[in-house]
């Protein structure tokens, strides 16, 4: 059952990205809402998309436990998301504080730091696309600094 319910919100999300590209009377026994319509990414910034011809998308199921987080990175690729139950809040570089909530599509960041965390009591679950390129990283990590040694 759990797998027909991910084929359906893949098939959903893929109409909600693409625009409902697809006229809902085309599919009579199928319910589509359309999500989130978009021409920015999360901070504001404008969605841009990659010129390859190694085209490769990735999907991720990710579980953040209560006090989880990512770490500190950034996405050289386009990313979008779902909220399948909880809250996400993802820290900017900038200071900035995103919040998005059960039910929210999320055109992430591109190249801007971010952290996002789970500041809540319950896990937060996101399906997760990365539309990249063969051989490029989705993600990379921000380097952190050297501890400082006391007395050297």
């Amino acid at each position: 059952m759990m797998n027909a319910f991910r084929k359906f919100l893949f098939v959903c999300l893929l109409f909600a990205m693409h625009g409902g590209v697809l006229q809902a009377e085309e599919y009579r026994n199928v319910e589509v809402k359309k999500l989130l319509v978009s021409t920015k990414t999360g901070n504001g910034d404008p969605v841009a998309y990659l010129n390859t011809p190694n085209p490769e998308v990735t999907a991720l199921e990710v579980t953040f436990p209560p006090g989880g987080s990512t770490g500190w990175h950034k996405h050289p690729v386009p990313v979008y998301a779902y909220v399948v139950e909880g809250t996400l809040t993802v820290k900017l570089e900038s200071g900035q504080c995103l919040r998005f909530n059960k039910g929210d599509a999320i055109f992430e960041v591109m190249n801007t730091f971010h952290n996002g965390m789970n500041l809540g009591k319950e896990p937060v679950r996101l399906v997760v696309f990365y539309t990249g390129a063969v051989g490029m990283p989705n993600v990379i990590r921000q380097e952190q600094p050297e501890p400082a040694h006391a007395g050297n």
